[in-house]
């Protein structure tokens, strides 16, 4: 008691010190007033909530370089992760009180509260697939607009995807996935079916068919039954992704591509044990104890319904197809027919 009492009136000196209303009216901050902010908020290794809203508050300061706002990301980060219990996880409290601060109307308004986001998921055992799912639609909502902080350095068309975005996509995917064998979950996947729609009339980008193909795969795969990889294994990237020649048809092109790297990770699934089946659940369990926010596993009818939804398969759907009706794996009765009458289709 006595100790949190000298933290308080010390953290309320310092504060009064740096004359954190005047910081705002200005809109900057100096070296040395970033120098005392540092010596402040780690005097004690301990970042309180104050601490934490007073950095939100001082977000748009400007100072020159990144150090700023990589200082706040660490900061905000360390209080959400390791401070607040339990420790190591996100729970749905937590991502709620982040959300509360980042996200305006479903949207960040600056790079810097994306990057927040992507680092809590990234630096957390577990957190909630909400928190995981607000991420990933920052990054549609640049593909189908060509607006937001993504898109203020690297401007590109609405209805395209960068190799920055693709990246992006994949760490928070990598990031939520967790170092165990999570298959991606229904909510990512919506996102992603979403963003291909999206795409679908543009250049193909080889980058987002690697990914976008992995990840449906994955979820095709755990919903047909076969234990999965961990998300590193499945989603890497490692065949060419370089645009294809002009004697080469995209599609071609494509569904080259996916046999290669499809067939590069086949070997990683294999047939679920009854054990790993109870373990798998059992690991499901956990997490949503601990989040406190339930994970939605795709079922095969929705998956089904999801391809080609618009009456149409894009060229990474159709890459897809055109694997899976050549390989001819043992998936789910359900999705094996979708496949047949979309490829009979295409």
């Amino acid at each position: 008691m006595i100790f949190a009492r000298f933290r308080e009136d010390f953290l309320m000196s310092g504060l009064r010190s740096l004359q954190v209303e005047d910081i705002l009216a200005r809109g900057t901050i100096t070296a040395t007033e970033f120098a005392k902010f540092r010596r402040i908020f780690y005097e004690d290794g301990i970042v309180s909530p104050q601490e934490a809203d007073i950095l939100f508050k001082l977000s748009n300061c400007r100072f020159e370089g990144g150090a700023w706002a990589d200082f706040i990301v660490e900061a905000v980060t360390d209080y959400i992760i390791f401070q607040a219990h339990p420790q190591g996880y996100v729970t749905s409290d937590n991502a709620h009180w982040l959300l509360d601060r980042i996200s305006h109307g479903g949207l960040v308004s600056t790079k810097l509260e994306l990057d927040l986001a992507v680092n809590v998921i990234d630096k957390a055992r577990w957190a909630p697939v909400s928190l995981a799912k607000f991420a990933l639609h920052q990054i549609k909502h640049a593909v189908l607009t060509g607006t937001g902080p993504l898109r203020a350095n690297h401007p590109a068309p609405a209805g395209t995807i960068t190799a920055g975005e693709v990246d992006l996509l994949r760490r928070i995917l990598y990031a939520f996935g967790g170092d165990g064998h999570v298959a991606v979950t229904r909510d990512e996947a919506d996102v992603l079916f979403d963003i291909d729609e999206v795409v679908a009339r543009a250049q193909p980008n080889p980058a987002w068919t690697d990914l976008f193909v992995k990840a449906v795969a994955n979820v095709i795969m755990a919903t047909s039954g076969y234990a999965v990889p961990s998300r590193e294994a499945a989603l890497r990237q490692e065949a060419s992704l370089d645009a294809p020649e002009q004697k080469t048809s995209v599609l071609a092109f494509l569904l080259s591509m996916v046999r290669s790297n499809l067939s590069s990770v086949r070997d990683a699934y294999h047939d679920q044990t009854s054990e790993e089946r109870a373990l798998a659940r059992l690991e499901h369990q956990r997490i949503e104890i601990i989040t406190n926010e339930t994970i939605m596993e795709a079922e095969a009818s929705w998956l089904a319904g999801r391809l080609g939804r618009d009456g149409r398969l894009s060229p990474s759907e159709t890459a897809l197809v055109a694997y899976l009706r050549a390989e001819s794996p043992n998936i789910h009765p359900a999705l094996s027919e979708a496949v047949e009458r979309l490829g009979a289709a295409a």
